[in-house]
């Protein structure tokens, strides 16, 4: 008789932090969902033998709040066109509505592609952020030669949990990541070790 032993992977608890963050347990993949399962991490393509992503987040969901504010406008253009009476005024209404919804679709699709499109991580040994699709902007740091990571909030990214964050380096020099989602638990997964 042939017994075949599974690893077993033991119970983890995914917790969500905040709006994007996350911490990864140990072990655990970065799975994604939707076009990211299609398309492959950026940091699962560059892992090295034993290193762990312990925590991953992304943009800051605010990306959208221009296309947010504009489809708001599209749509009360459009009510506007149905409460009146006078031809001319639900012409230009009707046409106010469209071309604003046209301008709130480009900036729904470029905050998406944004968001998409960056990838911040910590792991075991490093921090890594990646911007972009055809043009690649990427940073990494060691763990180790990270001096001090500070975090920047206006009074709105505080209400609404996003913020700036500058990681300086011995000897590396300093990167800041801007408007990303869960800031102070970002900072905390980097400092604390």
């Amino acid at each position: 008789m042939v017994t075949h032993v599974v690893p077993r992977i033991p119970n983890a608890r995914i917790q969500s932090v905040g709006a994007g963050g996350k911490q990864v347990p140990a072990g655990a993949g970065c799975g994604g969902s939707g076009l990211t399962e299609i398309m492959a991490r950026y940091i699962d393509e560059i892992l090295q033998p034993g290193e762990k992503v312990l925590y991953s987040t992304n943009a800051h969901w605010i990306f959208y709040f221009p296309a947010i504010l504009a489809w708001i406008a599209a749509l009360v253009l459009f009510v506007l066109s149905r409460q009146t009476a006078v031809e001319g005024l639900v012409l230009l209404c009707l046409i106010g509505s469209g071309l604003v919804a046209l301008a709130a679709l480009y900036w729904t699709v470029k905050g998406w592609f944004h968001r998409f499109t960056t990838e911040t991580d910590v792991t075991n040994l490093r921090v890594v952020h990646k911007t972009g699709f055809i043009k690649r902007r990427t940073f990494e740091m060691a763990l180790d030669k990270v001096e001090s990571v500070d975090v920047n909030q206006t009074i709105l990214g505080r209400i609404l949990n996003y913020g700036d964050v500058t990681i300086n380096g011995v000897g590396e020099g300093r990167e800041t990541i801007s408007t990303i989602a869960s800031p102070l638990a970002f900072r905390s997964s980097i400092t604390t070790r």
